[in-house]
């Protein structure tokens, strides 16, 4: 007797869930919550300040899926408390939360902050991207493992891996090297409830990347295979695929977005040439 062979695992529907975004205001964060919305996910956005940047991603999300549910939450990580009340406030507005996507990170390299010393940039880092990474993760992470299905998602550094130079290769090295070890761990923590993976961006072109010099354009498209920058819907729909019941059996792991990393630092060949 002839069986049925099995059913493709393509599944990336999130209607009915609820998922929350950090550091949703712009660039990342809000490709973020604009995949999730079109896959159909009610959404609870968090900025730091950017109030008008977040409403912006908010309209956006409504346009694309008219039906869905939209919270906003202000919070400042870098304070305990307030970590605590965004974790209160994801949780409370639907008593559960299904998705954690924890994309907020401090900003040092543009703004006020990039006048700050290394010390004191390495200190911010360190409190936003690793503490409340790690705060949010367990919190909410433990409440979700009572509904089934459950996801989160950190964000590290492909470079992380190997190495770059100079003070800001070091600070993130430090901070998304950390969380990338963590998520492993927490993985093997909420298991088997709650999925926990990592993206590890390489080059994308955020506001950073739009304005910056000529050198780090060059570099970007040296370092990756595909040979030019990536763009934050890359990271996006990568995302969307592992918070999604596609991605069931994808747990603990660490997805690097960056094109393929050319190590060799010689520019990819171009079709023409191959």
């Amino acid at each position: 007797m002839e069986t049925s062979p099995p059913s493709p695992q393509n599944d990336a529907s999130l209607r009915g869930k609820i998922a929350a975004v950090t550091g949703a205001a712009s660039g990342i964060g809000r490709a973020v919550a604009l995949q999730l919305a079109g896959q159909g996910a009610s959404l609870l956005l968090h900025t730091r300040s950017n109030d008008h940047g977040l409403r912006e991603t908010a309209n956006l999300a409504q346009r694309i899926a008219p039906h869905i549910e939209i919270k906003l939450v202000q919070a400042d990580f870098v304070e305990p408390s307030q970590q605590d009340r965004f974790c209160e406030e994801a949780w409370n507005w639907q008593q559960r939360l299904d998705i954690l996507v924890n994309n907020a990170g401090v900003d040092v390299l543009t703004g006020a902050a990039a006048e700050l010393s290394f010390e004191e940039k390495l200190e911010l880092v360190y409190r936003v991207d690793v503490v409340a990474t790690m705060r949010l993760s367990r919190t909410l992470g433990a409440q979700m493992r009572g509904i089934p299905g459950g996801s989160i998602v950190n964000i590290g550094w492909d470079q992380a891996a190997h190495g770059m130079e100079g003070d800001s290769g070091e600070m993130f090295a430090m901070s998304k090297g950390a969380i990338m070890a963590f998520s492993k761990s927490l993985a093997r923590s909420l298991a088997p409830e709650v999925r926990v993976n990592c993206v590890a961006p390489g080059w994308i072109q955020t506001a950073w990347g739009e304005n910056t010099s000529d050198y780090w354009h060059t570099r970007a498209a040296r370092e990756s295979l595909i040979g030019t920058w990536g763009q934050p819907a890359d990271v996006a729909a990568t995302i969307g695929f592992l918070v999604s019941p596609a991605a069931r059996f994808v747990n603990g792991q660490t997805i690097a977005v960056n094109g393929g990393f050319n190590h060799g630092g010689q520019p990819p060949r171009t079709a023409k040439e191959t």
